[in-house]
């Protein structure tokens, strides 16, 4: 599908027709394009569209370089946070002959929010540079807000864990096992923005370089500049984020160590506390004639009694140590 945008009054407006209005196209929106929609805008605005394996490639050269005087820039950036299992592609964007043009085969939500507010009011992106400069402040700022949800999720599954007011019956009726299904699905989540953050960085290296070489405004750079410090910011913030994910999942393991070995020290203890009376029940289950004990008139209540003080003895042993 092939989106173009063209300025009004400071202000983006969707192109209705790709050819007539090539002249006054800044921006190119191809989103899982066909081969002959790749053609098409090749043949209008003289760019060559990366292909997807193109895109996919994890050279820095391939990702970003220099061609026909245009600037060529991919990054990966996250779609579907919301769901159990986001995407992550490339995304390519390529500044040529004044324009615009971006390639992609997912919906980052930046991609619908933008458009809609440079429709609604004068967001200063009056060319090709000042709408990839204001494009990607935009997918920086979702970012963010998925960082800061993670966050806050982190927090939650940190209260579930440590919870110091949990009584006996919540602490058993925890599952660890979707604690850890969270805990996986965060760190998933978190991954997949430092590699973005990552790709952005590197993209707004690549990024400053070429606003020197095009001669962008002074604006323009000083708003490149801010985006680069937010990027490094914002990825240190995801490496913290990791960090704290993985002591959760080390505290989560641990736990289940410590209720593992609860259950283990509760039939240890009760194996200790029954084993003196099962060896008082077999001494006198067995068949010699010549056992005194039982032609006794007390031998069975003192058989009894026996098992019972044996059995107390170390249960009273074992709560005074406080072991149970």
């Amino acid at each position: 599908m092939i989106k173009a945008f063209v300025v009004d009054n400071d202000r983006l407006r969707v192109a209705d027709y790709l050819e007539e209005q090539r002249d006054s196209i800044v921006w190119v929106d191809l989103f899982n394009p066909t081969k002959e929609e790749e053609t098409a805008v090749e043949t209008v605005f003289g760019i060559a569209v990366p292909t997807r394996e193109e895109m996919e490639e994890i050279e820095v050269s391939s990702r970003l370089y220099v061609e026909d005087g245009g600037y060529f820039m991919t990054a990966n950036l996250p779609s579907q946070t919301e769901a159990d299992k986001p995407e992550m592609s490339p995304v390519t964007f390529a500044l040529a002959n004044k324009r615009l043009v971006t390639v992609r085969y997912h919906e980052p939500r930046a991609f619908k929010t933008f458009p809609l507010r440079a429709e609604k009011v004068a967001t200063g992106c009056t060319s090709a540079d000042t709408i990839l400069v204001g494009l990607l402040e935009a997918i920086v700022d979702r970012l963010a807000d998925i960082l800061e949800k993670i966050g806050r999720d982190i927090e939650t599954i940190s209260h579930d864990i440590f919870e110091a007011t949990a009584t006996s019956a919540s602490r058993r009726n925890r599952d660890f096992q979707e604690l850890l299904k969270s805990i996986g699905r965060k760190e998933d989540l978190a991954s997949s923005v430092r590699d973005s953050l990552i790709s952005l960085q590197r993209l707004a290296g690549f990024l400053t370089h070429a606003a020197t070489q095009t001669k962008m405004g002074k604006d323009s750079r000083a708003r490149i500049k801010t985006l680069s410090r937010d990027v490094v910011s914002l990825a240190d913030h995801s490496a913290f984020l990791s960090q704290k994910i993985g002591f959760l999942l080390d505290a989560t393991l641990g736990m289940i160590s410590i209720e593992q070995n609860a259950i283990i020290k509760i039939f240890s203890v009760a194996a200790v506390i029954f084993l003196p009376p099962t060896l008082v029940a077999s001494i006198y289950g067995m068949n010699f004639e010549a056992m005194p004990e039982l032609k006794w008139q007390v031998g069975y209540p003192l058989a009894i009694g026996l098992m019972i003080v044996s059995a107390v003895l170390p249960y009273w042993y074992f709560r005074r140590r406080g072991w149970l």
